[in-house]
């Protein structure tokens, strides 16, 4: 579905259990012209362009240069965050790419895609924290989701799935990690490694990130 505007937020005005507020956005490429990204679309590292796919436009990581490119999107969180995305990536001989999604800024938790290891990895900094096999197929869209979530006190929890883009969305995450204490701050992002020097596209993004609650 078409975005009315470049970047749609919408506002929901009912408080989460702990105290906050929700902003759901929807990210959609198709009324941004091509070439740089909008101001919206903010690039932290490599090469990320609008460009035309499969007849509609996507966010998409150059291979040129080869690098770990990221981009933060929506508002800074103070609290829960979850980020869901259709992904699109290629391989080149026995080239294959790294790509995901983040929550809580650049220090915060990822879920990566590494094909080259034929793994879902739950990343945060440069620790890998939780990884399991997976199969990716090539030239294929699929749906990545990552949560991560307030559950009591100081606990969190986070989790993550990846699933092809034409079916239902599993129950059940494929990897889950526990944390204490998280302060729950920062954007969500996209990030790619386009290893196989084929480019890798973003499209449909939805995120929902709790905000501090408006003072009265």
């Amino acid at each position: 579905m078409k975005a009315a505007a470049t970047f749609v937020c919408l506002f929901l005005a009912a408080a989460v259990c702990h105290g906050g507020e929700v902003k759901k956005f929807t990210v959609n490429a198709d009324d941004m012209a091509e070439g740089e990204p909008p101001k919206e679309v903010f690039v932290v590292d490599g090469t990320i362009k609008i460009a035309a796919k499969d007849g509609n436009k996507a966010i998409m990581v150059d291979p040129n240069p080869i690098t770990d490119a990221s981009a933060q999107l929506a508002v800074s969180a103070a609290g829960d965050s979850t980020i869901q995305a259709k992904i699109f990536a290629s391989r080149r001989a026995r080239s294959l790419p790294k790509f995901g999604l983040s929550v809580h800024g650049m220090s915060g938790y990822r879920l990566m895609v590494n094909a080259p290891k034929k793994q879902l990895e739950l990343v945060k900094g440069e620790q890998v924290l939780q990884s399991v096999p997976f199969t990716w197929t090539p030239d294929t869209w699929v749906l990545a989701k990552l949560e991560v979530k307030k559950s009591g006190g100081e606990d969190w929890t986070i989790t993550g799935k990846v699933w092809p883009a034409d079916a239902a969305e599993p129950a059940e995450a494929l990897v889950k990690h526990s944390d204490k204490g998280l302060k729950g701050q920062g954007k969500v992002g996209l990030w790619g490694v386009p290893y196989s020097e084929m480019p890798i596209y973003f499209d449909d993004i939805e995120i929902a990130i709790e905000v501090a609650a408006a003072a009265p």
